[in-house]
């Protein structure tokens, strides 16, 4: 099961308490942290992946939408916005390995992802989110069971999953879960997802 810590510095309290979250769960062993800090200027978000993939050597960290600075600091992967050019236009200057996925919120959007070259999905809302308000309707257990009975890529649950949810996506199928609540709080319940 793939766990992927999605970044946000304001609820974290800031970058100081966010780079201390990353640090926590990748020794929890949480296995990719998605860098999404999308306002930070080029330099600071560049110097927050540094540092994230300092303290964090053991997991796989992924920057949201800047393969300028996911390349440049060596990051293993780069995390596209559903509206993004597709993966394929990036991966002739990626090395080998590099990682690119895809938000994906319907199942058409999932089934494009993969033929344009995605490595992952995330695919969401599943539950109704936790950290933001979102107009669309959840997919629930079904709509995520069928996204990733179309794929042959890797799809993890996005939108309010927690502790208590996260068995019943990995039995509709998803290869992990991914969230920000799940793992920003200050107990780490992701560690009871088995």
């Amino acid at each position: 099961m793939i766990r992927c810590h999605i970044t946000d510095r304001r609820s974290a309290g800031g970058i100081p308490a966010l780079l201390a979250l990353i640090e926590r769960n990748a020794r929890a062993g949480v296995e990719w942290i998605q860098i999404r800090e999308k306002d930070l200027d080029a330099r600071t978000l560049a110097a927050l992946v540094s540092e994230a993939l300092r303290r964090a050597p053991q997991a796989q960290i992924l920057v949201n939408s800047r393969a300028d600075i996911a390349l440049a600091c060596g990051a293993a992967g780069l995390h596209l916005p559903a509206d993004s050019p597709p993966p394929r236009a990036f991966l002739p200057l990626c090395p080998p390995g590099f990682r690119i996925g895809v938000s994906c919120h319907t199942l058409e959007e999932v089934i494009r992802a993969e033929a344009e070259g995605a490595a992952y999905v995330l695919f969401s809302p599943v539950f109704r989110p936790l950290s933001k308000d979102d107009p669309r309707p959840p997919h629930g257990l079904e709509g995520l069971r069928r996204a990733c009975a179309a794929v042959r890529i890797p799809v993890l649950a996005l939108g309010g999953v927690t502790a208590g949810n996260a068995r019943q996506c990995l039995e509709a199928g998803a290869a992990g879960v991914a969230g920000i609540t799940l793992f920003q709080g200050k107990d780490p319940p992701f560690q009871t997802i088995v």
